[in-house]
């Protein structure tokens, strides 16, 4: 019995057998494993097996130096070896695992298969948590991480230039994905498990490999977007000494974003990561966050792809207002900076996020910036597009936001009150005009004397605007009168007006 057993596990080789047969795998471009014209053979059950001339050609790689790879063939299961040689057989399967595919080229599929199995066993030991992570393990994986999904993007020849909330486009997905998933996978059990020792990972996942991590969330691949966004979470949860790092980085992805380049895929993942990061913080929060906040999050309203990461952005600022009132008055400042003057899309968008910043906050805290703000939401009342009035006459249906008006109302009301009576009188949508009609009667109710004083002084500002017209009407005739009789000389300029021909039927009467 114990002779069939010994007899199942290959001898080890010599180091130039080893090195004979190595794989060609790589990190950046699209290598395959060369089988030299040996046959991969299958069993009965369907597992695939190599013949004995393969079994030491496939298990070395250019990723990993001799010292590292071992004779273990890594077809085997974990289940078919001793535990003594399962960190063996580990190491070998990452060999295996480092080759790259192309995987425009329909050829290879034996091969792809059979790494594709490779990291489905690697996931599943790895999530069975049998035994400690060794430093060799951790080096060696970091590096089969790194081959795979460490890699330059093709340029992107498309452009986007809707505002919206979602992009117009389909998604380009990345046809690399059934193995660029299963190795995330991995990456991401590899993190959590309690085998990982974070002493010794924080040497291999490092500043480096961090800035790689990072700079795959600008892939076009949602789904990689979306693993890349739980593992950077993870990261910043296990290894708290890159914690500083890691938001310094993002801050430059940002900065890279708003200042440089106008385009980037991640942007919306990356604020989901910082939204519960922020959370987080804690009290009283540090200079380096508030500066993060004033630096990089308010500038990100900026590009013209807002809509894409409103929601994450509208989060992040929100927490931060939650967790330090006094910053309110900065954000409202900051969304006033980058107010949007011809976007009436963005416009609507930057009102939604104002009220969310207004329900976190109280009227102590905005004293400094009422009358800036409520001048702006005026303007936005009176706005020709009618979603941008709606979105602004939708502000006092907030109780929140009805509260705070009422306890500034002195200073409130005569901003509000005049744009009200201009859509009354010029605005051109219905249910502009009702919602109009409402804040109005709300106003009323809420102080009528101040109310009154109000209309008042609304009245007298439109005579004295209809006087200063009539004014300057009069003038302009007047000096048009006197240009009249003044003799033309050179080439003195001269105002033509028009002259008012008869009609016909009153020339034949």
């Amino acid at each position: 019995m114990w002779k069939q057993l010994l007899s199942k596990i290959p001898r080890k080789s010599s180091k130039s057998d080893t090195s004979s047969g190595s794989l060609r795998g790589h990190g950046g471009s699209n290598g395959v494993p060369r089988g030299d014209g040996n046959q991969i053979q299958r069993t009965s059950s369907g597992n695939v097996l190599p013949s004995r001339a393969t079994t030491v050609k496939r298990t070395a790689s250019a990723i990993f130096p001799s010292s590292v790879v071992t004779s273990i063939e890594p077809l085997l299961t974990f289940k078919d070896v001793p535990a003594a040689e399962k960190q063996n057989l580990f190491l070998s399967k990452l060999s295996l695992c480092s080759v790259i595919f192309d995987f425009s080229d329909l050829n290879k599929n034996s091969e792809k298969e059979m790494k594709r199995q490779a990291l489905l066993d690697l996931i599943d030991y790895v999530d069975s948590g049998t035994s400690k992570f060794t430093e060799l393990i951790i080096s060696s994986s970091c590096r089969m991480f790194a081959a795979n999904l460490f890699r330059a993007f093709p340029p992107n020849n498309r452009t986007s230039t809707s505002s919206g909330e979602t992009d117009e486009e389909e998604p380009m997905f990345d046809p690399a994905w059934p193995h660029l998933q299963l190795v995330y996978d991995l990456l991401l059990k590899f993190i959590e498990s309690s085998s990982f020792d974070a002493k010794i990972g924080k040497k291999y996942v490092d500043h480096s490999f961090i800035v790689k991590l990072l700079d795959l969330f600008d892939s076009e691949d949602p789904r990689e977007r979306d693993c890349l966004k739980t593992i950077l979470h993870r990261i910043y949860g296990k290894f708290m000494v890159h914690r500083p790092f890691i938001r310094k980085a993002v801050n430059n992805v940002f900065y890279r974003f708003v200042f440089e380049t106008d385009k980037h895929n991640g942007i919306a993942e990356l604020l989901e990561v910082f939204g519960s990061v922020i959370s987080g913080f804690a009290l009283p929060l540090k200079e380096e966050h508030k500066i993060f906040l004033t630096k990089a999050l308010l500038p990100l309203h900026k590009p013209k792809t807002l809509g894409v990461y409103l929601q994450q952005l509208t989060y992040c600022v929100t927490q931060f207002v939650e967790k330090e009132p006094k910053l309110a008055n900065g954000v409202i400042k900051g969304l006033l900076k980058y107010w949007p003057i011809t976007s009436s899309q963005k416009e609507v968008m930057f009102l939604s996020e104002l009220e969310e910043v207004l329900e976190a906050t109280n009227m102590v805290d905005l004293q400094d910036c009422v009358v800036p703000l409520f001048q702006r939401i005026s303007l936005c009342v009176t706005n020709s597009h009618f979603q941008v009035a709606e979105r602004a006459l939708f502000l006092w249906n907030n109780d929140h936001v009805i509260s705070l008006v009422s306890q500034n109302r002195q200073a409130i009301m005569p901003l509000i009150f005049p744009a009200l009576e201009r859509n009354i009188q010029c605005h051109w949508n219905q249910a502009v005009l009702n919602l109009t009609q409402n804040v109005k009667k709300m106003l009323s109710e809420m102080d009528p004397e101040l109310y009154l004083a109000c209309e008042r002084r609304h009245e007298e500002d439109e005579e004295n605007r209809k006087a200063t017209e009539e004014r300057r009407r009069m003038v302009w005739e007047h000096l048009e009168t006197i240009a009249s009789f003044q003799s033309v000389t050179g080439n003195t300029p001269v105002l033509v007006r028009p002259t008012i021909t008869p009609s016909i039927t009153a020339v034949i009467s």
